[in-house]
């Protein structure tokens, strides 16, 4: 069904670019003269969904499909932006493509938000190249990137993106993404966000919440009680982001995001394709859910 549904999205946009394409330059023959595509667009499509579902080669893909390697590389290039450009699936109707139509959402629906970022490792990019440390997390001590994850208290994903070297604080990235900026214009808004957004809740009125500040002190042994309200206060607030947590998991199923052994400037678009996929999936698992509540008849 998700498919089908990609292939009804997709192909139109796909055929519309290649017929640009066609017809941007000069041409001695006719559109539509001369050799054939050897993958079809449903092909293609599926080449770029195993590729980012199972990380399999592009060597292992040509041989699968009987093809060149070169075909499949030129395959994954083509659908992988057009997956990405997709957004993030809320309801059959809506799709949420950038970190403002978020934001809309949320304060529309009332829902509450949980905000984190992801790392992922990427390969070190070689010696003496300027700039090499700065893809260094000093969170994860390896080279990585990351992807800022938003999802909704169910942990149904709303956004994925952003996308910064490892080296940039948590903090960093979501002032550079807008979300000040953006929750200005809001109120009675919740996002929920962990210790690595602290100070953020000022800048927003609030409306970024962050975990109390772990207490440290000679006396605040002795008074058990405090420490003990602290303490809970601090177990909530990880509960009730848990769901961003089970969010990022599912991201990371796709294995080329679990590492990444391709070029470090194809991983927006990978992210972007592999979150607008699981968000697929999410609505479509939520609305057989409704169609067949719990307790039904078959």
């Amino acid at each position: 069904m998700v498919i089908a549904d990609l292939v009804t999205e997709l192909g139109p946009v796909w055929q519309a670019q290649c017929d640009a394409e066609l017809s941007d330059r000069p041409r001695r023959r006719a559109v539509g003269a001369g050799a054939k595509y050897k993958l079809v667009f449903v092909d293609r499509l599926l080449v770029t969904l195993v590729h980012l579902r199972h990380g399999v080669s592009h060597d292992v893909l040509a041989c699968w499909f009987g093809v060149d390697r070169s075909t499949v590389t030129r395959a994954i290039g083509e659908i992988r932006p057009l997956l990405a450009e997709l957004g993030c699936r809320i309801t059959p109707g809506l799709r949420l493509r950038t970190l403002a139509d978020v934001i809309a959402h949320l304060g529309a629906t009332g829902q509450t938000g949980i905000i984190d970022a992801t790392g992922i490792r990427v390969r070190r990019p070689a010696a003496n190249r300027p700039g090499r440390n700065r893809f260094v997390s000093g969170k994860s001590r390896m080279n990585a990137m990351k992807a800022l994850v938003v999802t909704d208290d169910r942990g149904q994903l709303l956004f994925c993106g952003e996308v910064r070297a490892g080296s940039v604080a948590d903090i960093t990235q979501a002032r550079d993404a807008g979300l000040v900026d953006l929750l200005a214009d809001t109120i009675h808004l919740e996002i929920l966000a962990d210790a690595g957004y602290q100070g953020l809740g000022a800048q927003t009125c609030g409306q970024v919440v962050t975990p109390p500040r772990e207490r440290r002190g000679k006396y605040l042994e002795q008074v058990q009680w405090l420490m003990a309200h602290h303490e809970q206060a601090r177990f909530e607030h990880s509960s009730r982001r848990m769901p961003a947590e089970h969010g990022i998991a599912h991201l990371k199923n796709g294995r080329a995001l679990a590492q990444r052994h391709g070029r470090r400037d194809h991983l927006p678009d990978a992210i972007r394709a592999v979150a607008g996929l699981l968000s697929d999936q999410q609505a479509m698992h939520e609305h057989q859910l409704m169609a067949f509540p719990a307790g039904r008849a078959a």
